[in-house]
């Protein structure tokens, strides 16, 4: 597959952060985009949204018969609080979506020659001592002295796999993306929350700030797609992270820095907890230490544009005062 060549690829999923500007760019350079969405509306930018439960087989999957790629970002967001309910439906919207995919592409007389199925870098072990890559990270869940339901949220990315994985897709590359936390722009995502935070001086380490961070810069998460859709010697998980994952005091230090906030309120744990109540999010997302490295994409001769977070965030800064958006190009 050349990506020269114009595709068609549908998108599960597709209408939140990550896929919005995903599938904008992919349109932009002159794919046929397809959308799936619970809510089929007119998205715009040449890209078409089609209407689907993300449970069970009907109309849609006639996009996926005869489709050159698709790209599943489906599953709840885990910006909410870890409770029962919320930790349920993140695991049912991940496991079925994915699952029912699978069954598109098995059914279809054409099937996609590759499948880019999200995953999370969270399936890894919460650690300090080494970075986690695929071949030798510690896949999580039994860590001590971390809180009992961080297990749960392994447990979930472990289920998300090995959905795609079960999938009888026999003529179908299929890749797990163990993805970090993609730094975009855009309002409403990861950067965008936390640059607010370091702008009111609320970005300090928190919990010490021991904990590492890993991260990609949505230009990068755009190449690394794009490179794995055309390299049809990878398949199986491969970490969508920079190759230099920080503390999280020295990752928020530099974002302070770039929007030239001079402080930062340092927050313990209980304020963590405090913190993440009122944005109903959870202090997983903040404790947990996910030291992540790309090795496969690197092996393969992949690249990255920001390696490095202080030049990714100084270029997301720019993009965010600016409001240029994440493209193929520069």
């Amino acid at each position: 597959m050349e990506l020269g060549l114009v595709m068609k690829i549908v998108l599960p999923g597709g209408t939140g952060n990550v896929g919005g500007f995903l599938s904008r760019a992919l349109a932009a350079a002159g794919h046929e985009v397809v959308v799936l969405s619970r809510r089929a509306a007119d998205v715009g930018g040449g890209i078409r949204s089609v209407a689907w439960d993300g449970r069970a087989l009907g109309s849609w999957s006639s996009e996926i018969d005869g489709c050159d790629a698709v790209i599943n970002l489906a599953g709840r967001s885990v910006s909410c609080r870890y409770t029962e309910e919320n930790l349920r439906e993140m695991m049912e919207s991940r496991v079925d979506s994915t699952a029912v995919v699978g069954e598109a592409i098995a059914a279809a007389s054409a099937p996609p020659r590759v499948w880019l199925q999200m995953s999370t870098a969270t399936i890894y072990a919460h650690r300090y001592d080494a970075p986690n890559d695929e071949p030798t990270g510690i896949i999580g869940g039994d860590e001590p002295d971390v809180p009992a339901y961080w297990a749960f949220s392994v447990e979930i990315a472990k289920q998300w796999e090995l959905a795609q994985q079960q999938a009888d897709t026999p003529s179908t590359r299929k890749v797990a993306l163990r993805t970090a936390m993609v730094m975009s722009p855009d309002p409403g995502s990861v950067f965008d929350v936390l640059s607010w935070m370091a702008r009111l001086a609320l970005g300090g380490p928190v919990a010490g700030g021991r904990q590492y961070v890993s991260w990609i810069h949505a230009r990068d998460f755009l190449r690394a797609v794009t490179f794995l859709l055309d390299h049809d010697h990878l398949d199986g998980p491969v970490n969508l992270a920079a190759p230099n994952p920080l503390p999280q005091r020295d990752f928020i230090r530099a974002l302070r820095r770039t929007w030239r906030m001079p402080v930062g309120l340092p927050a313990t744990k209980w304020m963590a907890e405090i913190g993440a109540f009122a944005l109903r999010s959870d202090t997983e997302l903040l404790l947990k230490s996910r030291r992540v490295v790309p090795t496969r994409l690197l092996e393969a001769g992949f690249t990255f544009d920001y390696p490095t977070w202080p030049d990714a965030a100084t270029d997301l800064v720019k993009r965010a005062r600016t409001q240029a958006p994440v493209a193929f190009d520069r």
